[in-house]
């Protein structure tokens, strides 16, 4: 919140309850002793801090009158005085002392909330110098009002003011740090920040107005109507919402990562507060809405641990057993001589007896989760066994079939009748 809409707040919390006060004793002019004593009961005591520091120096200096004496006058200029010697002392040494400490650290945090730390700081010494200065003199009873009004609001948003930069200055280090790990939530971190600020700016508000005397319970009991209202409307929105916090929570993607979600393969170009958008591998752009991310299954394609492999080579069925056998191991130790293939994770095994081939059945893991790299370590894996079947002028099978025919019909085919096909007969109806 900006210094000019503090200011503004201030000036209004402060001087409207003085002008209504005007107001109702214009209009009734035999109701203002009533209204005054009202007012009076409900004045927000100064803070006590306050209080205690100018009673100990009225004690002090054993000052008892009942009217403003020089000697009070005295006693406000120092302590104002002091105020602004204190605020100067505590933003030009203090924390310049503190920000040389912090360089000398390992994190950022702290680089961050000195800076944001320090107006609000001093702005707070120097407002316990003003009102303290103010406690001092001896005002009249409306005076006194509006100078309780006033400490109370100026010293609520003093502190509200410090809190707010400090959860501003902690967010900020925390989506720098979400950033540098390329975590996916450092997509929603500043509408999580706007998010806490509104808040926390709006109970900060609130609590000033209870210290005033406004009645809250009612205003917080129209809010929730209101809510409840809003919720019933837009609960798809607050549901998307929801699916998006539930994503940068659990992460599991993020963008730029290849992912699976339902049946649709992609890649992730955009992370939002309502949908997400994915595109797809025929290059078109799907947006997802985060309610359905969220409950959908995702299988994410950027994060393999290594890939595995499986495979079948068929060869002709006028393969010896004795060259079968050969033949795998040769090609159990080919897959394992390939650096990037984990050594133990080698299956190399004769498995079936096929329709038109004998089936070797390998599987292996390759190290590297790259799909290049898989890819060519499967290359080199499928020319090797290439060599080593050639080499023992073994033969790969491909779908072949061969027919046996017997009795009538092979005599038939043998005399050129019905049936063959260099007769050019037709060996069906009609």
């Amino acid at each position: 919140m900006k210094r000019s809409a503090y200011a503004f707040l201030f000036l209004l919390l402060t001087f409207v309850p003085v002008v209504q006060a005007q107001e109702a004793a214009a209009a009734d002019p035999n109701a203002t002793a009533a209204a005054a004593a009202v007012a009076t009961d409900n004045v927000p005591p100064a803070p006590h801090f306050v209080e205690y520091l100018v009673d100990v120096i009225l004690e002090a200096l054993d000052i008892e009158a009942s009217g403003n004496t020089v000697t009070h006058y005295v006693i406000a200029g120092v302590l104002i005085a002091l105020g602004l010697l204190m605020r100067r002392v505590l933003t030009q040494v203090v924390f310049r002392t503190l920000r040389r400490l912090t360089k000398r650290t390992g994190t950022n945090l702290d680089d961050r909330l000195l800076p944001a730390l320090e107006t609000p700081a001093g702005t707070f010494v120097l407002l316990v110098g003003i009102f303290a200065t103010l406690r001092v003199l001896k005002l009249s009873e409306q005076s006194d009002r509006i100078v309780a009004y006033a400490s109370t609001v100026a010293f609520s948003l003093a502190f509200f003011w410090l809190f707010l930069r400090a959860v501003g200055a902690t967010l900020d280090h925390a989506t720098d740090v979400a950033k540098a790990r390329g975590s996916s939530i450092a997509a929603f971190m500043p509408w999580i920040k706007k998010s806490l600020l509104t808040i926390f700016t709006i109970f900060g508000v609130l609590l000033v107005a209870q210290s005033l005397g406004a009645d809250v319970g009612a205003a917080l009991a129209g809010l929730g109507l209101g809510g409840l209202a809003f919720a019933l409307a837009a609960q798809d929105t607050i549901a998307n919402i929801f699916g998006s916090v539930v994503v940068a929570v659990d992460q599991p993607f993020k963008t730029g990562e290849v992912v699976k979600i339902g049946g649709n393969v992609g890649f992730i170009e955009d992370i939002g507060l309502r949908s997400t958008r994915i595109r797809l591998i025929d290059r078109s752009l799907m947006v997802i809405p985060n309610k359905t991310v969220a409950s959908e299954s995702i299988t994410n394609l950027s994060r393999f641990d290594g890939r595995r492999m499986e495979m079948t080579v068929g060869l002709t069925y006028d393969t010896p057993p004795e060259q079968m056998d050969a033949v795998v191991e040769e090609i159990r130790g080919i897959v394992r001589g390939q650096s990037n293939v984990k050594p133990d994770s080698v299956i190399v095994y004769f498995r079936d007896f096929n329709a038109s081939s004998l089936d070797i059945w390998m599987v292996y893991n390759c190290l590297s989760p790259d799909f290049h790299e898989a890819m060519k370590t499967r290359q080199a894996i499928n020319t090797a066994i290439m060599r080593a079947v050639d080499a023992r002028g073994l033969s790969f099978a491909f779908p072949t079939q061969t027919v046996h025919f017997d009795g009538d019909l092979a005599r038939q085919f043998a005399r050129g009748g019905p049936g063959n096909p260099a007769s050019g007969t037709p060996t069906g109806p009609a």
